[in-house]
């Protein structure tokens, strides 16, 4: 026991001697940093090409809180003079039906359940008064379990599996200006891909309400699109509708 609770009591104190060097950089720094939950609430449109035809599932903004079966977003954000770092996570679990008949069916259930994460590193490259512009690099992470089955209807019923993940290279630019007292404005835009069978983009516009130094609400509308290559079948995934959040300065 005496020689565990050497080991232990040695192992603590590299660890304290370890972090106090890093802890003493960070007070020191002058980074910023804003941590923020959102609720994205779009309408989705996924859609997969195969050997049986092309099968589309669409969810209006309408039903989304409906069928949502769960969900997390999330930002974070740090800060030092001209350089930035961005990460975005989103996950969302959904099931709905597309109950319209056609020829050959009675409709089409979807089931879906998607991953992305977003990390860029930016750099400013103009600040006035009013307004920073920065340039950013980075890549954006999109992972999918997506099952569509078309019911029977004059065809017999049919389903189709999609389990893929991929990673893209992205390029952006994202530009704040000051709106009125508290109130300020954003707007992002992102690109990525640049092969072949994948490609990626966003556009998200946000107005900002500062309630104090420490919190900020937002809320605008982003629109953010996947396009991918998987086994020679097209893949098509896309979101578009408001969003609304909290962050948290420090």
């Amino acid at each position: 026991m005496g020689r565990i609770t050497r080991l232990r009591d040695a192992t603590a104190g590299l660890m304290f001697a370890a972090c106090a060097p890093i802890s003493a950089l960070a007070q020191q720094s002058d980074w910023s940093y804003q941590a923020t939950i959102y609720l994205f609430t779009p309408e989705t449109n996924v859609s997969t090409e195969t050997a049986i035809g092309t099968l589309e599932g669409t969810l209006s903004f309408s039903d989304a809180l409906e069928n949502l079966d769960l969900a997390f977003m999330g930002t974070f954000a740090a800060t030092n003079g001209q350089w930035s770092i961005l990460g975005d996570y989103n996950y969302t679990d959904l099931s709905f039906s597309n109950s319209a008949p056609t020829p050959n069916s009675s409709g089409l259930e979807t089931s879906l359940t998607t991953q992305f994460l977003s990390g860029f590193l930016g750099y400013r490259v103009l600040s006035t008064e009013k307004s920073t512009v920065d340039l950013a690099a980075g890549f954006r992470w999109f992972k999918t379990e997506t099952d569509l089955t078309v019911l029977p209807g004059a065809a017999p019923g049919r389903s189709v599996n999609v389990n893929e993940s991929w990673t893209d290279p992205v390029i952006g630019v994202r530009a704040r200006f000051d709106l009125a007292d508290r109130w300020s404005g954003a707007a992002f835009f992102d690109y990525g891909g640049f092969r072949s069978g994948s490609e990626t983009w966003q556009v998200l516009l946000t107005a900002d309400y500062e309630i104090n130094d420490r919190w900020m609400i937002r809320g605008g509308y982003r629109y953010i699109s996947f396009d991918h290559e998987i086994d020679g079948d097209d893949f098509k995934f896309d979101q578009s509708g408001p969003l609304i959040g909290a962050t948290y300065q420090f």
